[in-house]
């Protein structure tokens, strides 16, 4: 018969004195390690929309689906899919938005009877090209860009009238859209291609 080692009569001690290591779940709520992690939220008061959590998660647990059928408010919804996610943590580490648009928590009982159900979503609203009505960028990051680059949004059309809009001391007659070849259809929010076609007319 082997005796018990002396380490092994101190654990024991110490757990009669101190109670047991293990927590009392279900009965009592487990609370995590506070580098625990857990389930990625999204702030939708700090995400920009910019879709760089996306790129860089590698088992395609984020997504988004951009939804432009009402043009008076387009939308991208932001979904993380609960059930595919691996808390690797790539989302929160390649935030732009200082790491707060999306974050790991302490959430971990995350069961689910229906898999259907396993996602969280945000919306955040789309800027559309003035043009020809495609995706631009949402509206946050464009205010993002304009905030980190300062005076220097003003060499972009597209960055300061976007700026000036969400200020609300834009006139939406300042232009006419597409009419006279010259400079005032420059002076739109536009995308890449419709600025870059612009510019040529406006050179030729």
């Amino acid at each position: 018969m082997k005796y018990p080692k002396i380490r092994e009569l101190v654990e024991a001690i110490k757990a009669l004195i101190k109670g047991p290591y293990t927590s009392r779940f279900p009965k009592g709520t487990y609370v995590p390690h506070p580098n625990f992690r857990g389930q990625p939220k999204y702030n939708e008061e700090k995400c920009v929309g910019c879709l760089g959590c996306v790129n860089v998660c590698p088992v395609e647990a984020l997504d988004y689906k951009d939804s432009i059928d009402d043009k008076a408010k387009p939308v991208r919804t932001m979904i993380h899919y609960t059930d595919t996610c691996i808390f690797c943590g790539q989302c929160e580490a390649n935030c732009i938005a200082d790491k707060e648009g999306i974050k790991l928590s302490n959430d971990w009982d995350l069961a689910f009877f229906d898999r259907k159900t396993a996602f969280e979503t945000i919306e955040k609203e789309l800027q559309l090209c003035e043009a020809c009505g495609e995706v631009i960028a949402c509206k946050d990051h464009l205010k993002w860009i304009s905030e980190r680059i300062g005076e220097l949004t003003y060499s972009n059309p597209t960055l300061y009238m976007s700026r000036l809009k969400s200020l609300g001391i834009v006139d939406e007659n300042i232009v006419s859209a597409l009419k006279d070849h010259g400079r005032s259809d420059r002076v739109k929010i536009l995308c890449a291609r419709c600025r870059r076609e612009s510019t040529l007319t406006t050179e030729t």
